[in-house]
């Protein structure tokens, strides 16, 4: 009997799921640190993100991404909030579903939670 592959979800040393991102790209706007109901602080930003060249020919005319992030540690914070628009970064975490009340009924959207943030380069200028 042959051997079974492990599902592409998981981790194919451990065979657990995973929920690992990594991504690289710009600081779309200076990031904006806020506080939760919770009193816990966090930091928030967006990062375009290039798509590659073979994702281009895709029915979609999206030539990049973007993506928000949120950053809860307080070391990866600070980082962030010294940034500027531009910057090249990046990010590693996780993709989490924020759920969350507005005016108009429940909402919900997709971001990354950063556990990790490093600026690869400074914005041209």
């Amino acid at each position: 009997m042959a051997a079974r592959t492990p599902h592409p979800t998981t981790d194919e040393a451990t065979g657990e799921a995973m929920n690992d991102i990594r991504l690289r790209g710009r600081l779309a706007a200076a990031a904006d640190q806020r506080e939760l109901s919770s009193g816990d602080a966090v930091v928030t930003f967006r990062l375009v993100v290039d798509r590659p060249v073979r994702a281009l020919r895709s029915a979609s005319s999206a030539r990049v991404d973007t993506l928000d992030c949120a950053a809860f540690a307080a070391g990866v914070r600070r980082r962030c909030l010294q940034w500027q628009p531009g910057d090249v970064l990046e990010v590693q975490g996780s993709l989490r579903r924020r759920f969350f009340r507005t005016g108009a009924g429940p909402a919900s959207r997709y971001e990354v939670e950063v556990a990790s943030a490093t600026r690869v380069a400074r914005a041209p200028g």
